[in-house]
């Protein structure tokens, strides 16, 4: 099976999940507006959220799927079946101890990531609250992560990329049918988080059952004795440093949000959803599908296969993240004002969350880029080189705040995050040329031209409609200008698109194919 269409069918589900997503964010914002519960919500969420980035579907997977991806491509399916079992076991307990750990110690985890929310009482105590419902979800996430890692591995991707539809349906659910009836309307969101966590697990069961993959609970005691499952503890140490310093950032940005105006932090969320959109449909979806072809190549010995895969996704990353990072920073107080803007989310919401959205537009090509270029050390088991490039952009990173903030306030913490990520993908590309890991093959040469020339033809684009539209003002109905927004992008990718085209450029050109 070609691996573009793997990635195809990642990025389809993926899409609907983003638009899920969208309807989601929309309606919270204008039932919930921008206030300080909003404020408390995203702080509360953030805590779990994060440590599922950082343990579950970070360090786990980057550990995980190169060990599972060895055992399927040189074990029996019994054997590999038995290392699920004990990996599994041992993940869940240490799980169900950490969601404790984090029920008893909420407020102080509240106070570690927005110290600045203690200056006000009432919104502390809610974040506190809504962090002690919600810390749970980090259990059901890291078996949703176990699930995905074992289903990708066995090339089942539709289902893995489409189980957080689920998250955003039962947060659509508890906004539109809980929150109406409850006293204080946004606990209805935290039920809604952990209803979307239940239902991400167990959609995955079946298929994991289907296939004879469905663990079996074994002691943790005896997990630990086995080589491969110590192995795997042994490789997320490093990886945990790797994927905690990128989040590590998040909560020093998280923290000095907290001490901006009041908003702030809902600002930042609602910009950084439209930035995961590119992210997730190109990002995600290759590293995704990345990981467990570039393991197996390796476990195969195939170096040929491994940079051909390497420098098919970079390939991606340079026609496809180029003009999405152009359309973000033209299109950021349009996308904001269709999606967001109501009674409750006014006129001044809309700019705040818009520049916060150009700051974060200037990086994504180093967002999406770290996704693609992380996997070609992963895949060889090599994750100290990506913790140490990591530690010295999250220095860069702060160094930027030190400039951006005073000068930018919260959008220069967006600006900042970009830039780091940009300083993170050059030196992890440097690091693969100079290990001759990745040596680019033909073609750049082409790619490089028609890019350059289609995104001039699409900024003059953008630019000639940001001049003459504004959109947080514009006296049109919400169907109206969604559709005129609707019809500026579909107009500005036909205009790209026919560009590479007519310099010869096909989708054709960009493919590969699985490593069995």
């Amino acid at each position: 099976m070609s691996i573009f269409k793997s990635a195809a069918v990642i990025s389809a589900m993926t899409l609907l999940s983003r638009i899920t997503g969208l309807i989601r964010d929309i309606l919270i914002a204008r039932f919930f507006g921008v206030s300080g519960d909003t404020d408390a919500y995203y702080v509360a969420f953030r805590l779990p959220n994060l440590l599922r980035r950082l343990f579950a579907e970070g360090a786990f997977q980057q550990a995980f799927v190169p060990m599972l991806a060895d055992a399927k491509s040189t074990k029996e399916q019994s054997e590999a079946k038995l290392f699920i079992d004990k990996v599994a076991s041992l993940l869940a307990c240490a799980v169900l101890l950490i969601s404790i750990l984090g029920v008893i110690c909420a407020p102080a985890l509240v106070w570690i990531i927005a110290s600045g929310l203690y200056e006000e009482p009432q919104t502390f105590l809610t974040a506190t609250q809504l962090t002690r419902i919600m810390f749970p979800y980090i259990f059901f996430m890291s078996l949703v992560a176990l699930s995905s890692s074992i289903l990708n591995t066995w090339k089942q991707f539709a289902i893995p990329a489409a189980v957080p539809i689920l998250l955003n349906l039962s947060l659509i659910g508890a906004t539109l049918f809980i929150a109406p009836h409850m006293e204080r309307p946004i606990f209805a969101l935290a039920i809604g988080v952990m209803g979307g966590g239940f239902l991400q697990l167990a959609v995955q069961i079946p298929a994991l059952w289907k296939r004879g993959l469905l663990p079996k609970p074994i002691s943790p005691l005896t997990s630990l004795k086995d080589a491969a499952v110590r192995k795997v503890l042994k490789l997320m140490v490093p990886a945990l440093f790797a994927v905690g310093v990128a989040h590590i950032s998040i909560l020093i940005n998280t923290n000095i949000a907290s001490f901006l105006a009041e908003g702030s932090v809902t600002w930042l969320t609602y910009a950084d959803r439209l930035m995961e959109f590119p992210t997730a449909l190109l990002g995600v979806a290759l590293g995704t599908v990345l990981l467990p072809n570039l393991s197996a190549a390796y476990a195969k010995g195939a170096m040929d296969k491994y940079n051909a895969l390497l420098n098919w996704g970079l390939k991606l990353i340079v026609a496809f993240a180029v003009p999405a990072a152009l359309g973000l920073a033209f299109l950021s107080e349009a996308l904001v004002s269709v999606l967001f803007q109501s009674r409750l989310f006014n006129a001044n919401d809309v700019v705040q969350t818009s520049t916060a959205v150009l700051g974060y537009s200037v990086g994504l090509i180093g967002l999406i880029g770290i996704k693609i270029l992380a996997p070609g050390f992963y895949a060889q088991k090599d994750i100290k080189t990506p913790v140490k490039v990591a530690c010295v952009a999250l220095i860069v990173t702060q160094l930027f705040n030190l400039i951006n903030v005073p000068v930018f306030a919260h959008a220069g913490l967006a600006l900042s995050v970009g830039l780091g990520a940009c300083f993170n993908s050059f030196i992890l590309l440097m690091i693969l040329r100079k290990r001759k890991i990745f040596t680019p093959l033909q073609g750049w040469r082409k790619l490089f031209c028609s890019v350059a020339l289609a995104s001039i033809i699409l900024s003059l684009i953008l630019f000639f409609v940001q001049t003459r539209i504004d959109w947080a003002h514009l006296q049109m109905t919400w169907l109206m200008k969604l559709s005129l927004l609707c019809a500026i992008i579909l107009g500005a990718a036909f205009c790209y698109l026919g560009t590479l085209a007519i310099c010869g450029y096909r989708i054709s050109d960009l493919n590969a194919k699985e490593v069995n």
